[in-house]
């Protein structure tokens, strides 16, 4: 059965802490987990990765207590429906520019009623058939469906977003939102900063639990005292790049 740590916090109020993973390597999951993260979010809208790749990354996140999620490259079923069947805790969906395609999302992500997941329980979030079905469609109900705000249009649809059943969070796109409103890379520009806060109040009311990303220790305690709860820390490429340009560039002085 997936592992619903990650829910569990969050239900309960905590703030939980992750990071992407792009890299196809289950020994750097198992450090993240290690070091004391609550989840990751195999990227494979930006990353590469095979279907049996994803579903290993999810083992090794599985083994130090972590939940596994999976942003998919759309909200078309198939990759949805592949990262949930392999026992992932949640799906982040992204690119979608209204209530009408984010239903859409929740129909390919959810079963009866909400939904029409494809079912089959010959994989691994039903324990390849051997988990009682009760206890697997229950399990399956409390999977994470979160969905990213990253363009204006989503943003002016928010409401519609907010409403719909199935839904459990709204991810903060800020990157790709300051590049819809006309300031790539500004992510303080203050078009960008009233749509997040805008999104951000909207979700909240309406009981949705809100994420984003941290790049600095300032940033993460300024959106956990906004309410955001699903903290994302970078990502395993720039922490590794920034623990090897730490040696490195000491050692050019050194080198002369």
């Amino acid at each position: 059965m997936m592992n619903l740590n990650v829910r569990d916090r969050l239900d309960a109020g905590r703030p939980v802490l992750g990071t992407f993973v792009k890299v196809d390597s289950p020994a750097v999951v198992e450090l993240i987990g290690l070091a004391g993260f609550d989840f990751v979010i195999i990227d494979t809208e930006h990353g590469n990765f095979t279907h049996a790749q994803v579903e290993n990354l999810i083992r090794a996140a599985e083994t130090t207590g972590m939940s596994a999620i999976v942003r998919t490259p759309s909200g078309e079923e198939s990759p949805i429906l592949h990262a949930l069947d392999s026992g992932a805790a949640g799906v982040q969906v992204p690119g979608l520019s209204s209530g009408g395609e984010a239903a859409r999302a929740v129909r390919h992500a959810r079963y009866h009623p909400l939904g029409q997941r494809g079912f089959a329980r010959a994989n691994r979030a039903a324990d390849y058939g051997a988990a009682p079905l009760d206890a697997y469609f229950a399990q399956a109900a409390r999977t994470l469906l979160i969905v990213h705000v990253e363009n204006r249009e989503m943003v002016e649809d928010i409401e519609a977003l907010c409403a719909l059943d199935g839904i459990d969070m709204i991810f903060l796109g800020a990157a790709d939102l300051s590049q819809s409103y006309g300031a790539p890379g500004a992510q303080d520009d203050l078009k960008v900063r009233t749509a997040l806060d805008r999104v951000t109040a909207t979700a909240l009311a309406a009981g949705r639990h809100v994420g984003a990303v941290a790049s600095s220790t300032a940033e993460m305690d300024a959106l956990i005292e906004k309410g955001v709860r699903y903290i994302v820390w970078q990502s395993d490429i720039a922490m590794l790049r920034g623990a090897l340009q730490t040696p490195s560039r000491h050692f050019a002085q050194l080198r002369g």
